[in-house]
């Protein structure tokens, strides 16, 4: 159970939205891993592997999944929102999924924190079901419909401002 799909680097935030893909490759990266880890439960031989992945994945999500939908909630859909109707719908929509995906994963979050204590692994199996099937909805939706629409849509300036709101939310100098 390793992460060997995931990018050792990632784009800069001079290049906002290529990170935000970026970032989606390693969402999907974790919900494979999240799955094997429930494939693996109960198997004794696979035990160290499973709490492995389970660190890998409390490590992860929780932190870089909320500064990600911050930096689309807050930075991007607002500038694109505006736009046209059905883009608005659109984010609607995503921003719906995000809230779904955050109730799923706090519940997922618990279980991995008492692995060693759950007794229903079919519970855990089917929420983590859930949550990668509406990751892997959710990120195709933003790479095919989306984020094609604000590479054309946003100026050079405002990609510059996301790129450094999202420096910022992590703490991080940004020149650009």
């Amino acid at each position: 159970m390793e992460d060997e799909g995931l990018p050792e680097t990632l784009a800069g935030f001079d290049q906002p939205l290529a990170l935000l893909r970026a970032c989606h490759t390693k969402i999907l990266a974790h919900c494979d891993l999240l799955e094997e880890l429930v494939a693996n439960l109960g198997n004794t031989d696979k035990e160290d592997e499973v709490h492995r992945a389970a660190r890998k994945v409390m490590n992860y999500s929780p932190t870089s999944a909320r500064l990600h939908h911050q930096d689309e909630e807050i930075d991007l859909f607002p500038l694109l929102t505006r736009q046209s109707l059905k883009l608005a719908d659109l984010v609607h929509g995503l921003r719906q999924e995000h809230r779904q995906l955050d109730a799923l994963w706090e519940a997922i979050a618990t279980d991995l924190k008492r692995l060693r204590d759950i007794a229903d692994h079919a519970a855990l199996a089917e929420r983590v079901h859930a949550f990668c099937q509406l990751n892997r909805q959710h990120v195709k939706r933003e790479n095919m419909e989306f984020l094609p629409r604000a590479e054309s849509s946003l100026s050079s300036r405002q990609l510059k401002d996301i790129g450094s709101a999202m420096a910022a939310r992590r703490g991080i100098r940004y020149t650009g």
